[in-house]
């Protein structure tokens, strides 16, 4: 299976994706959008460039992604029509799995955004939810263009996609898992294992 690196795996600038759609996802307004990512953003930054042993960073990286990101969401959108096609045990499993390999993607890098800085843009409505533009740049590296898309869940704003130089990560991910479920006959299990040997 092809593996993507999603969320701030492809440098902040790929940092968490997306919600199932046909959800109770509701648009936030797009001051209070701006604002949740500008925090989140401020929090991250603040993590990868300060003090703190990796593993205390890791767990910070963890709690924000938990508390920003409805996982849940993550891997049934990914997952796609295969959703209805798993038992109540494999969509048990998957997700559990998902969001393992999505936290190791995330914490096991770290180390490689020390220096890293952001920008805000403009916040714009959506048919899926707010946009809110932002640049954010890594020392050595040239900028990158993300958007983060925001809906409210819960009535909490969340995280719903991330848009990285133009590529939903929602979008590439659930690609990925359709074409591995094609080759393997929509056999559910093969993905879950496949998940299972990248969590180690």
């Amino acid at each position: 299976m092809q593996t993507r690196r999603t969320l701030l795996a492809a440098g902040l600038a790929g940092v968490l994706a997306a919600a199932c759609t046909g959800t109770a996802a509701q648009a936030a307004v797009p001051d209070q959008a701006a604002a949740f990512i500008q925090k989140l953003l401020q929090d991250l930054t603040a993590i990868v460039n300060g003090p703190g042993s990796t593993a205390q960073k890791q767990a910070a990286l963890q709690k924000i992604v938990d508390t920003s990101v409805d996982v849940n969401g993550v891997a049934r959108f990914c997952l796609g029509r295969f959703w209805r096609q798993a038992t109540a045990q494999q969509q048990k499993d998957y997700i559990a799995l998902f969001r393992q390999v999505l936290m190791n993607n995330i914490t096991g890098k770290v180390g490689e955004y020390s220096g890293v800085t952001f920008q805000m843009g403009r916040a714009q409505s959506r048919d899926e939810g707010i946009a809110v533009s932002s640049i954010v740049t890594r020392p050595g590296n040239a900028p990158n263009s993300v958007d983060w898309i925001v809906a409210t869940e819960g009535g909490q704003p969340k995280i719903i996609d991330v848009i990285a130089e133009g590529t939903s990560l929602r979008l590439t991910q659930r690609s990925d898992y359709s074409s591995f479920l094609s080759r393997n006959n929509g056999n559910v299990q093969a993905l879950i294992d496949a998940l299972h040997r990248q969590t180690g």
